[in-house]
């Protein structure tokens, strides 16, 4: 047996224990003190197994950011992984039913994070040689577009000849991503009149008519041939049942495969008018993450890591997804870059987020042996 693999089997519960540590820390991106708290226990993992501690990036709206660094050497190897997640404080609870271990963000990412640090713990124990330095970020607004990381990855990574991220391979397949689509965020602020619904209707101007104007257009340009979809997530707006609204706004989620794709929706966005006399329109937002495109040196690194796979009994797949990733910054800059590195379940912003417990040992000597083998 391979002696990663049989070090990850001994050690599965505990890095499941590890895992278990992380989770049940809250750390949703929008919450600072309880982000930090999740960053202190991060940090005293890596006490616990390498004698020292990251160096942390202090934020002032976002919890702090960690850089650790593993091993010497002028070349590096990227790790990236985030600790923050989509729940609130107290939305769910950490439970182990047979194979599946449930918790929020432990699918997205802390599974894959504590896996991380668990393979450069093998590297560390076994004595396995680098030939390449390790910098593994930790980053706490990945869920929120990255927009306090996203310069510090791109840093990083144009310093790296790899980028390696820790988000979960794809669910059923277990495939690797070697291909993301771009992601775009706008809100659209309307503003109307408000008049009585019942003596002064037509005095009125309604911000909701508008935005329902406004969306049925939008979502209209969706175009799963070009792989362009427009989601409009969210929509809020006026109070009283018996007031024409004066205010509306609503959310717009867009995903692209190309750049040209991701600007041509971007300047449809931003040049909305007013189907209604009166009506105002505000735009925020734009372009968020690049498209992470399949090129050749993204293949010859999945080659590597297919074989090495091979060699741990794995049939390794790769496959193009819709969501975004941290990953699509660094393959924008042309670093070869691949993505589902982490711990295998489903359920990725879902109540019912899971890992699979019995996966833990291969999914991280896998890792293991592919940043050894750069």
């Amino acid at each position: 047996m391979d002696q990663v693999k049989k070090y990850m089997l001994e050690n599965q519960n505990l890095i499941l224990r590890d895992i278990q540590y992380l989770v049940e820390s809250d750390s949703p991106s929008n919450n600072k003190e309880l982000a930090d708290i999740c960053n202190q226990r991060i940090q005293s993992l890596f006490q616990r197994y390498f004698g020292y501690k990251a160096e942390e990036i202090e934020q002032e709206n976002y919890g702090n950011h960690l850089r650790f660094e593993y091993g010497e050497g002028e070349e590096t190897i990227l790790v990236l992984s985030h600790f923050d997640t989509v729940w609130n404080e107290g939305d769910l609870t950490f439970k182990i039913e047979g194979d599946k271990v449930f918790g929020p963000g432990i699918l997205d990412m802390k599974g894959g994070l504590v896996q991380a640090i668990w393979a450069l713990k093998a590297l560390h124990d076994l004595q396995i040689p680098l030939s390449k330095k390790v910098i593994f970020l930790c980053t706490s607004d990945e869920e929120i577009g990255s927009p306090s990381s996203k310069e510090i990855i791109e840093k990083e990574a144009m310093n790296s000849e790899f980028a390696l991220v820790t988000e979960p391979p794809v669910a059923e397949s277990g495939a690797l991503k070697t291909g993301r689509k771009g992601t775009s965020k706008y809100f659209v602020d309307i503003e109307g009149k408000a008049a009585h619904a019942g003596n002064h209707h037509e005095d009125g101007i309604s911000a909701i008519k508008e935005a329902a104007q406004q969306i049925v257009y939008l979502e209209s340009q969706t175009d799963y041939d070009l792989g362009t979809t427009i989601n409009v997530g969210s929509v809020k707006g006026g109070g009283k049942l018996n007031v024409v609204s004066d205010t509306s706004t609503f959310g717009v989620d867009v995903r692209a495969k190309s750049r040209e794709e991701q600007q041509r929706i971007d300047k449809i966005i931003r040049e909305l008018k007013p189907h209604t006399e009166g009506i105002t329109l505000k735009v925020r937002g734009g372009i968020n993450r690049p498209p992470m495109n399949r090129n050749n040196k993204t293949s010859a690194l999945f080659t590597i890591a297919k074989k090495g796979a091979k060699d741990l009994g794995m049939d390794l797949k790769e496959a193009y997804v819709g969501g975004g990733s941290d990953g699509n910054f660094t393959a924008n800059l042309g670093v070869p870059t691949l993505d589902g590195l982490g711990a295998v379940g489903k359920g990725i912003h879902a109540r019912h987020e899971h890992i699979v417990a019995s996966e833990i040992p291969n999914r991280t000597a896998l890792l293991c042996n592919l940043i050894s083998s750069l």
